[in-house]
């Protein structure tokens, strides 16, 4: 029984990115021990789902810390092979702790490398795709998803998700919230109870569409990332900026707009649904120019 490991740290969205690649490496290491090292906000989503035997936290220990590096590098050392799906600076240098060859990723020196000259210009998805394919992993599975639409509170059907946050210090990501909130009296008025979702930053956000829309169920802060999947998987539609819970919203199957502005490219980092037609994607340079019509529109 081998031992494996997978590197996925990142946001919320490019995790969700990685459900595909994770049920595939699941699927082919069906009798090995599959782990994984992740951020510490996503562990809890991660031991939840299906694929891994174990979830280690990436404590990311600061280079000059000579004792913690070497934890790290005795933890690395204990695979026999590594999967990395963060492809970043610091995890390719994990490569270098490791001593390892058996690994898959973008550094020089490991068995699978993933060297494809257009990586850069492919969707996350995409490119991760290829990685496996490098690694003799194909095609990609289709994940299920059934753990992650059981959980969280059960709301008043029929309902649709408002998700009006993203990066705090990406505010050009962000339809202006006014917008959301004349959105939500549109969505009461149909028939739709309006949730907001988010973290217990954008509260702010959240109180804007309540006062405009009473009626707005107001979800921020309010779930783990399990209970959030819930919420989504049984929402009607979920309209949102390009940020994690989106992300999730498409891989749970539920009819998406999703709002672009020139901070992010779709191209790239778009949501990834089960069917065509799912996941409708609004692309301007400025979302101050995006009008509520145009978004009520995609919810016909």
């Amino acid at each position: 029984m081998a031992r494996i490991l997978v590197i996925r740290l990142g946001a919320l969205g490019d995790f969700v990115q990685s459900f595909a690649p994770f049920a595939t490496i699941r699927a082919h290491h069906a009798h090995d021990v599959v782990d994984l090292l992740t951020q510490g906000f996503l562990a809890e989503l991660a031991r939840r789902s299906p694929w891994f035997d174990h979830v280690l936290v990436d404590r990311r220990p600061p280079w000059h810390d000579l004792r913690a590096v070497l934890a790290l590098r005795r933890v690395l050392r204990s695979y026999d092979f590594i999967y990395d799906l963060q492809t970043s600076g610091r995890s390719t240098r994990y490569l270098r702790l490791s001593g390892l060859k058996a690994w898959s990723g973008i550094g020089r020196g490991g068995q699978a490398v993933h060297d494809n000259p257009q990586r850069r210009f492919m969707h996350t998805r995409t490119r991760q795709r290829d990685q496996l394919r490098c690694a003799g992993l194909a095609p990609l599975c289709n994940p299920d998803l059934s753990w992650l639409a059981a959980g969280g509170p059960v709301l008043p059907a029929p309902y649709g998700v408002l998700v009006p946050g993203a990066a705090a210090h990406r505010p050009a990501k962000r339809w202006p919230a006014a917008r959301y909130a004349a959105l939500a009296v549109r969505m009461q008025a149909r028939g739709l109870l309006p949730v907001v979702v988010g973290g217990g930053g954008e509260a702010g956000l959240a109180a804007t569409i309540r006062a405009a829309c009473p009626a707005a169920v107001d979800l921020t802060g309010r779930t783990t990332l399990p209970e959030l999947g819930g919420v989504l998987a049984r929402a009607r539609c979920a309209v949102g900026n390009d940020t994690g819970p989106m992300h999730m919203a498409a891989a749970l199957g539920v009819p998406c707009t999703v709002l672009f502005s020139a901070d992010s490219n779709p191209a790239l980092t778009a949501p990834v649904g089960q069917y065509a037609g799912q996941v409708k994607v609004i692309y301007v340079h400025d979302l101050a120019t995006v009008h509520v019509d145009r978004v009520a529109a995609t919810l016909a």
